[in-house]
């Protein structure tokens, strides 16, 4: 499924897909780790034994001693719009919160992507401001949201 979001425009959606990459790339680093380190990870979202898309985490340095988590996700059409992204990104929160010992996890998303918005807002998340320019998309560069959840407010 993660070779399709990398080769498939309309499997990636408007907000995701940012031109063909390496599909290898993914096999490698499931050869490598299973997709999981210390630093961050990525896991498959179902419903049952239903692929809907997958969830994504990276650990963000900010001084030593000091980091957070940036999460994002990936969902298939056919799971859009059905809460399963509010849920998801609750889910990993929660499961971050519980097992590592940061304070803040993070999310961006694209400021023309209402229903991610909607989706971290329904999570517990805050918005907290626009990063002017931060992401090259379809030709231009374009602005993010930023959403943050810290562990006083976890979900």
């Amino acid at each position: 499924m993660l070779e399709q979001f990398m080769l498939d425009p309309e499997a990636a959606g408007t907000f995701s897909w940012f031109g063909w990459t390496d599909p290898g790339r993914m096999r490698r680093r499931w050869a490598e780790n299973g997709m999981l380190s210390v630093d961050g990870g990525q896991l498959m979202v179902a419903s049952g034994t239903e692929p809907l898309g997958f969830v994504a985490w990276r650990r963000i340095v900010t001084v030593p001693q000091s980091s957070y988590w940036n999460i994002g996700i990936q969902l298939l059409p056919r799971a859009q719009g059905r809460g399963v992204g509010t849920q998801a990104q609750r889910l990993l929160a929660r499961y971050l919160f519980a097992h590592t010992p940061a304070v803040r996890i993070e999310a961006h998303t694209d400021v023309e992507n209402i229903a991610e918005q909607r989706a971290l807002e329904k999570a517990g998340f805050t918005r907290e401001g626009v990063l002017r320019s931060v992401v090259f998309r379809d030709g231009r560069w374009r602005d993010s949201l930023s959403y943050s959840v810290l562990r006083d407010d976890a979900p």
